[in-house]
C-alpha cells in the first residue's frame, strides 16, 4: 500500500489534535446558497415537481413540459395560470418571498403547496433562470432573468430590469444549465435517458391527481408528446392514458371517511388479477406528492394476502387532512410529511 499524505486530519497523531485545531469560518452567501440549493434540487425531476405546483396554485388549465438532455440542458414549463406581476418580478426568486404565507401560523391553514419560496431561488443559484409572465388584462408580456436570487441583464451592458416580450396569460419558466456550477452533482446524473423517465413519471403522477388540468411532457426537438392528457378529464382515463390500458381495466375505486381523526381517502387500486414486479405507488396528501414508509408498508402487507410472493399492486391514494393536522416543513424538498394519529390513519387506509 502506497504512504499517504502527510498532513490530514485521518493521519494526525491523537497530540497533535489540539494543536492543529482549524479555525473557524463563516461561509461565503454564495457557497450558503449553493450548498441549500442541492438541499431543495437533487435533480431535474425535483425542479419540475416544484414548477408544477407552482403553476397549479396559479389556477392553471393547461401545463406543458419541455427537456432537454434530461432537463439539464433545458427544462421549461409552461402554463395558463394568473401570472406574475411586472412589480414582483424583482423579488419573485429571492428566498422567502412567497404569495402564499405571511406568517408563521398560516402554516396551520395551508391550502397552497408552496409556502417557503425556496424553489425558483434555488433553481438561479444553480442553474440560468429566466421568466416570461403575462397576466390578465396586461397589454404585453415581461421577461427577466436571474442568476443568484437576483435579476441580471439577459447580456452584458444590458439593463437586468425586465423588458417587453410577445406573450399571452400564464408564466413560462425556464432553466438552462441545471447544476452548471455544481460538477460534482452534474457528473452523478449522467444518464440524461434515466432523468428523462423521472421527468415524464413526475408528470404522469399529477395528471392522475389533477385531472381538471391538461398535462403535455414532450422532449425537446420531438413532435410526439410522452404524456398528454385533456382538460377535465377522470383520474382513471388519465391512468389509462399514462399507465395503459390493461392496468386501468383492473383497477377498483375506493373511498372512506374517518370523522374521528377528520381524514378523508379516495383513489384507485389495482385488484388481485394485476400484478407487477415492483410497487407502483402514486401518494397525495392534501394534493402534495409525497412518500410515506409507514402507508407504503401498509399497502405491501394488505396486497400480501392476495398476490403471488414477489407480486405488487398498482396503488393511487389521495388524502385529505385539515392542514394544521400535517406538518410540510419536515424536508428540504417537502417530500415527506409527518402528519397526526399516524398508526390510526394507517390502520384506517388499510381498512379502507
Amino acid at each position: 500500500r502506497e504512504p499517504e499524505e502527510e498532513g490530514t486530519g485521518r493521519d494526525m497523531e491523537p497530540g497533535d489534535a489540539a494543536s492543529q485545531a482549524p479555525a473557524i469560518q463563516k461561509l461565503s452567501q454564495a457557497t450558503v446558497n449553493r450548498i441549500a440549493a442541492g438541499e431543495v434540487i437533487h435533480r431535474p425531476a425535483n425542479a419540475l415537481k416544484e414548477l408544477l405546483e407552482n403553476s397549479i396554485d396559479a389556477g392553471s388549465a393547461h401545463i406543458s413540459v419541455l427537456a432537454k438532455a434530461g432537463g439539464l440542458k433545458l427544462l421549461q414549463v409552461t402554463d395558463d395560470g394568473h401570472g406574475i406581476r411586472k412589480e414582483d418580478l424583482g423579488i419573485a426568486v429571492e428566498r422567502f418571498t412567497t404569495s402564499k404565507l405571511k406568517d408563521y401560523e398560516d402554516l396551520q391553514n395551508l391550502d397552497t403547496f408552496g409556502f417557503r419560496g425556496e424553489a425558483l431561488a434555488s433553481m438561479s443559484h444553480v442553474a440560468h433562470l429566466s421568466i416570461t409572465t403575462m397576466v390578465a388584462n396586461a397589454k404585453c408580456a415581461w421577461k427577466a432573468h436571474y442568476s443568484d436570487s437576483k435579476m441580471v441583464p439577459a447580456k452584458p451592458g444590458e439593463s437586468a430590469e425586465p423588458r417587453a416580450s410577445a406573450g399571452v396569460k400564464g408564466t413560462v419558466i425556464t432553466i438552462e444549465d441545471l447544476f452548471y456550477n455544481v460538477v460534482n452533482r452534474r457528473k452523478a446524473l449522467k444518464n440524461p435517458s434515466e432523468e428523462y423517465q423521472k421527468i415524464v413519471d413526475v408528470v404522469g403522477k399529477y395528471a392522475v391527481r389533477f385531472p381538471h388540468v391538461s398535462f403535455t411532457c414532450k422532449r425537446h426537438g420531438e413532435n410526439a408528446a410522452d404524456v398528454r392528457t385533456a382538460v377535465r378529464s377522470t383520474s382513471l382515463d388519465n391512468v389509462r392514458n399514462v399507465y395503459g390500458g390493461a392496468i386501468a381495466r383492473e383497477l377498483l375505486d375506493i373511498e372512506g371517511e374517518e370523522e374521528a381523526l377528520r381524514v378523508k381517502v379516495s383513489g384507485l387500486v389495482s385488484n388481485g388479477n394485476h400484478s407487477s414486479k415492483r410497487l407502483v405507488l402514486i401518494l397525495f396528501i392534501n394534493g402534495r406528492l409525497v412518500e410515506s414508509s409507514p402507508l407504503r408498508r401498509c399497502i405491501e402487507q394488505v396486497y400480501a394476502a392476495y398476490l403471488p410472493k414477489g407480486s405488487h399492486p398498482f396503488v393511487y391514494l389521495s388524502l385529505t387532512f385539515p392542514p394544521a393536522n400535517l406538518d410540510v416543513n419536515v424536508h428540504p424538498t417537502k417530500q415527506e410529511v409527518r402528519f397526526l394519529d399516524e398508526e390510526q390513519v394507517v390502520d384506517f387506509v388499510q381498512d379502507t
